[in-house]
């Protein structure tokens, strides 16, 4: 492929004069936008659709936020608007990272196309093969489907790729970090030379550049100015942490929900494991809150997503990749649970909040051991620091096992020992393994803390398996 392409760089903050009435979609298309009270595309919209639907590739790099799914979305349903799909051969394909996104796209697809006769499958992941099968074989316009699915269904013969038109890559960075890249390839292999390409993602490192240049024919290269890295809706705070203890920082992070005007939020969490925890400190301590990572049913993702949207639950514990896609417009504050490790992530979390206009906060809590990564969030969004939030006698805030020491003599809990070896010769393994996993997470945090469980219980009720009772 040639690698000519024509670069536009565009402010995030450029006020559009233009309607979506001037940009040649479709009159029942411009009716759904009207009844959704959209007048005005954004910036990228503005550029992406009339090319689109010129039939050019079109490269957009650009933020969450930014209004890049309607970009693709919107000239996409209008040349499709005209014909009709054949059985188990889409017209268009959208290939996304995760099954939210997916079902997000999805969820737009069916807005914008209300008065269209078009047809639209979701192929992700947590869903039945069969019904699928059904949707593929009565022909559909617009696939919607995360890679692993859309090649299994492939490997299956259920999908042919040679009627594709259209191929979207949205959010190819997150692509990459997720290690699909070898995926994406096979899916350009497998679709026609002709299909066009919209190719979007955040960011353009090496191996996304590669791609573009192999697959793309003479894009339109449409860039949004990353000067203003945040939106000027949200209110950025940091919280210095005295330590890296997680019980300390469950504590700090109840303390902000209850003492701010939090109408609902999203807590974000670098590690499955510790979404699971927090979510539960949350709940026991009369917080609604609900997990949602990865590796949780797609069925009770989907549940979580909707009671959340719907106000049923106040606060959203959440890693990463299940939050990508993530849109409601009212989420008042995002919680950094953890300072991420890759610096563009914080930009997507704290996207979350103050969208459509309204105003959001933001706080991190930020430990010694996270200045590395906390001075590279900075460089990113183009600050010299974040206001602080001082919390009074946080130092004194509960650590894992201090509790339990404090009221409670040594010699109990040997006696306690004793018996359990004489009794239960069984579960001197899962005390040991317990206590082990323990003095490894307090070496990490650079502290030595009482390895005695029973601290950790108070407050969890009996019935709390033991992987949070140790925790």
């Amino acid at each position: 492929m040639s690698s000519k392409k024509e670069n536009q760089e565009i402010d995030a903050d450029t006020k559009v004069d233009i309607k979506f009435s001037q940009l040649g979609l479709d009159d029942r298309i411009l009716k759904a936008l009207g009844d959704l009270g959209y007048e005005k595309p954004t910036p990228i919209q503005a550029k992406a659709i009339p090319a689109a639907i010129k039939q050019r590739d079109v490269l957009g790099i650009a933020q969450t936020g930014t209004g890049k799914t309607g970009a693709f979305t919107l000239p996409t349903m209008h040349k499709l608007a005209s014909g009709r799909a054949r059985a188990r051969m889409p017209r268009c394909l959208i290939v996304c990272p995760t099954r939210e996104l997916a079902a997000q796209v999805a969820e737009n697809v069916e807005q914008y196309g209300k008065y269209l006769k078009l047809e639209m499958a979701l192929l992700i992941g947590g869903v039945s093969f069969a019904e699928q099968d059904k949707k593929l074989m009565r022909g559909v316009d617009i696939l919607i489907a995360t890679p692993g699915r859309l090649l299994d269904q492939f490997d299956r013969g259920k999908i042919l790729m040679t009627g594709v038109q259209t191929l979207v890559v949205d959010e190819a960075d997150r692509m990459l970090d997720m290690g699909f890249i070898p995926d994406i390839e096979r899916i350009f292999q497998l679709t026609p030379f002709t299909r066009q390409v919209l190719f979007f993602s955040a960011t353009m490192p090496n191996e996304i550049k590669r791609l573009v240049d192999q697959f793309l024919h003479q894009p339109l290269t449409i860039q949004i100015a990353r000067k203003n890295m945040t939106a000027k809706t949200v209110k950025q705070y940091i919280v210095r942490m005295p330590s890296s203890d997680p019980k300390q920082k469950r504590t700090t992070l109840r303390w902000l929900i209850e003492n701010n005007e939090v109408d609902n939020g999203i807590v974000f969490c670098n590690r499955k494991k510790d979404v699971d925890i927090v979510a539960k400190s949350l709940s026991v301590h009369k917080i609604s809150s609900a997990p949602i990572h990865g590796d949780l049913p797609q069925s009770l993702r989907t549940e979580t997503l909707e009671k959340f949207k719907n106000g049923d639950i106040k606060i959203l514990v959440a890693s990463d990749v299940a939050a990508r896609g993530l849109d409601v417009p009212t989420v008042s504050h995002v919680f950094n649970y953890d300072v991420p490790n890759h610096s563009e992530d914080y930009v997507h979390r704290i996207g979350r909040t103050g969208r459509a206009g309204r105003k959001g906060e933001t706080v991190m809590l930020v430990s010694r051991l996270d200045e590395k990564n906390y001075d590279e969030i900075l460089e990113l969004i183009n600050a010299k620091s974040i206001e602080e939030i001082e919390i009074k006698g946080i130092e004194n805030f509960p650590k894992d096992g201090g509790k339990y020491k404090r009221s409670n003599s040594h010699t109990a809990p040997r006696k306690e020992k004793r018996d359990n070896r004489k009794k239960a010769p069984k579960r001197i393994k899962e005390n040991t393994t317990a206590t082990t996993n323990n003095k490894k997470e307090l070496n990490q945090n650079g502290k030595v803390e009482s390895t005695n469980k029973s601290g950790e219980t108070e407050g969890f009720g009996g019935n709390i398996p033991a992987f949070f009772k140790v925790l």
